[in-house]
């Protein structure tokens, strides 16, 4: 199942280790795709996956990914 076309994304990065933290921080950044130290994911930005990086905000860092813009040649016909 893909996104809507225009959805807003998340770039996470894990900038800290999950030795020492609780269950369900760790348990947070797998469900994230997080697998080890500066290991970054593009999730859809939604309800759950906000949850999940509350969970564990000192585990991560989180940036908006702004989608380029279309440049395609549908509307202007060029000759």
């Amino acid at each position: 199942m893909s996104s809507p076309v225009g959805a807003a994304k998340l770039k996470v990065t894990q900038v800290r280790s999950t030795i020492g933290s609780k269950r369900n921080a760790r348990e947070s950044l797998r469900s994230l795709g997080l697998k080890r130290i500066h290991h970054s994911v593009v999730v859809d930005d939604n309800a759950v996956n906000r949850g999940y990086l509350k969970t564990a905000p000192h585990l991560v860092t989180v940036e908006d990914v702004v989608a380029p813009a279309a440049t395609g040649t549908s509307g202007s016909d060029e000759r």
